[in-house]
């Protein structure tokens, strides 16, 4: 089981062939696959035209789907992002701090290339996988 970034998977709906979404593409019929719903509003809302919107959308409603924030794992997010402010770590997207919480709080890896995630897995245990 994994959660996917939209990093991957604009890259994915763009073609672009990375390790990331090469790896992907290798496990889509293998691991449970998790869309969180922050994770589908941020992939749709960059698609310019209906029909490429579309498309994505019923790809992404196959996978598995979990809802993300709750006012308990806000709260956690923002002590995450304290803590890392305060060893110096910068997370400049809020979006980024729900998704890493509810990883580590679901211990679900993250397949990701957003260097947001980076401090926190340095610092609060997210597991990433390393394609």
């Amino acid at each position: 089981m994994i959660l996917v970034d939209s990093t991957i998977w604009i890259d994915y709906f763009n073609g672009i062939s990375s390790p990331h979404t090469d790896y992907l593409d290798r496990v889509l019929d293998q691991t449970l696959i998790l869309v969180g719903d922050l994770i589908l509003a941020e992939v749709l809302q960059g698609f310019r035209n209906d029909a490429d919107f579309e498309q994505a959308r019923r790809a992404l409603v196959k996978f598995h789907q979990v809802h993300m924030v709750n006012p308990s794992l806000a709260v956690k997010s923002a002590q995450h992002f304290r803590l890392l402010r305060r060893k110096g770590v910068t997370v400049r997207k809020t979006i980024d701090s729900l998704i890493a919480t509810w990883c580590i709080e679901n211990n679900v890896p993250l397949l990701h290339h957003d260097s947001d995630f980076d401090g926190y897995e340095a610092h609060l245990g997210l597991q990433v996988i390393h394609p």
